[in-house]
């Protein structure tokens, strides 16, 4: 800066043009080159951090539509409260991709090339956080029904997974409504101290960086707590009902794999959010986290069906067709010796076949 004033002042009051030495000219290219170079990197973590998990989460939203869907054909006759459930979180898996959308146009399209607003919130940001923590509520909530249901309506074993998930929707909450009034990743990230009526970022003085931590951390915990829960009861029941052991081992299986991934996703937010500064990784991840819940509980009502039809498989306890053939052999021989000949007709071959057939209810 006071090179380029010197240059001014040379230039304009004494008539002269100076021309920096070819040093000096690589010294500025070298700190442009870096700037440029600077910009480029926070473009990527910011809003190409932002637009990869809109594009995830546009095609899991997707998915989740098509299981909608594929629930009402298969289930025409489900009840009620199943069929109103998956209304809903298509409903808010919608909705929350709206608002992601509507997120990416704010940063992208209507403050495009103004770099001041890569630190801005959009309502749309806060809305999404919220929703997010709705969908995660209403599947944790299905699967402490599941709990409640194996454990033969033991509260003591579901009462956690009700407690913790409504403390996460309530901390999601508060964390939207403080984005609202920030609007500003930086003033949200600042751990506020207390100091008498101070006010700053116009909100309260409250320390949001570890609230959001907190209810990204119990959203990991009711899922590992789910996961372990359905795990011990499924073997609970698999001990008492041989004949299950299938549809069983299938449905730890699947447990594992949905409280895995989507355990896993909420861990990575919450480690981004805590370790990366300056950037909107953590927020592009957070994208994601609702559409693996809504996923995951529409797949859960979906798959019934088919686990009913690998159980229902035929066991043959008498097979007539290769003791009707030998018997067939055996009398055509003899007919053949003995005069006169006698003719036997034969009944069209006899199944017995015993089936079993298993519905599984949500």
């Amino acid at each position: 800066m006071l090179l380029g004033l010197c240059l001014l002042v040379r230039r304009y009051f004494f008539g002269l043009d100076f021309a920096p030495p070819s040093s000096l000219r690589i010294v500025l290219k070298y700190f442009h080159d870096r700037q440029a170079s600077n910009a480029m990197s926070a473009l990527a973590s910011t809003y190409g951090a932002l637009l990869l998990g809109a594009f995830f989460a546009s095609g899991l939203s997707g998915i989740a539509t098509v299981q909608a869907i594929v629930f009402y054909k298969l289930y025409p006759k489900d009840q009620n409260f199943n069929k109103l459930l998956v209304l809903a979180v298509w409903v808010l898996d919608a909705c929350h991709s709206g608002f992601v959308v509507g997120a990416m146009w704010d940063y992208l399209i209507t403050n495009f090339g103004d770099w001041k607003k890569v630190d801005y919130i959009p309502l749309s940001i806060a809305l999404s956080v919220i929703f997010t923590a709705v969908l995660t509520f209403f599947a944790q909530c299905f699967f402490a029904l599941r709990i409640y249901r194996l454990s033969k309506g033991n509260w003591i074993l579901t009462a956690p997974v009700l407690i913790l998930s409504a403390c996460r929707l309530a901390a999601a909450s508060v964390s939207g409504a403080e984005m609202v009034s920030l609007r500003s990743f930086a003033g949200f990230r600042h751990q506020f101290r207390v100091s008498g009526t101070a006010y700053a970022f116009g909100a309260r003085v409250v320390c949001m960086m570890w609230l959001f931590s907190v209810g990204l951390a119990l959203s990991s915990a009711v899922d590992i707590y789910i996961t372990l829960s359905l795990f011990f009861l499924l073997r609970k029941s698999r001990k008492q009902s041989m004949s299950l052991d299938e549809i069983i081992d299938a449905l730890i299986l699947y447990t594992f794999e949905i409280g895995s991934l989507t355990s896993a996703a909420t861990v990575i937010a919450m480690i981004c959010w805590l370790t990366l500064d300056n950037n909107l990784v953590f927020l592009g991840i957070h994208f994601v986290i609702g559409k693996l819940y809504a996923n995951s509980l529409l797949a859960t009502l979906n798959t019934r069906k088919e686990m009913g039809r690998n159980r229902a498989k035929p066991t043959n306890l008498l097979e007539f067709d290769m003791m009707r053939g030998q018997l067939g052999d055996s009398l055509e021989s003899r007919s053949r010796q003995s005069r006169p000949v006698v003719s036997v007709q034969y009944s069209p071959p006899v199944h017995i076949s015993v089936e079993k057939t298993v519905e599984l209810t949500g």
